[in-house]
């Protein structure tokens, strides 16, 4: 199994085969994946290389970190696992806590409320 390791600081031009060229140059490339924003298609400005090796994606750290593409100087390194998040999807931060999300007041409502066979 590769290495994969994180691409930052793109530039929204950038592309997949620009990045698998780019990345050849330090060793085996695996997969490249350009993460985009999923309403507009539009890149979201960083990717996720796989390299073959972990001596491939070391090669590609030390050769990659801080070189300048398309005018921006690129962030490379490896890839953190996901964090956990809890099930339910996106949301933009709201919910979960103490406040909000659930449902107005909550005052006099029993055990979930008690609208049933409406």
């Amino acid at each position: 199994m590769g290495t994969k390791l994180y691409v930052g600081n793109l530039s929204f031009n950038t592309t997949e085969n620009e990045l698998q060229e780019l990345f050849s140059q330090a060793g085996a490339v695996q997969e490249v994946t350009l993460m985009q924003d999923r309403f507009t298609g539009k890149s979201r400005g960083f990717a996720f290389v796989t390299m073959g090796s972990e001596q491939d994606a070391q090669n590609a750290i030390s050769k990659l970190n801080g070189q300048t593409v398309e005018g921006r100087a690129l962030t490379v390194n490896e890839a953190r696992p996901r964090e956990t998040r809890p099930p339910g999807g996106g949301g933009r931060g709201y919910g979960g806590g103490g406040y909000g999300g659930g449902g107005g007041g909550g005052y006099g409502r029993r055990e979930g409320g008690q609208r049933r066979g409406h």
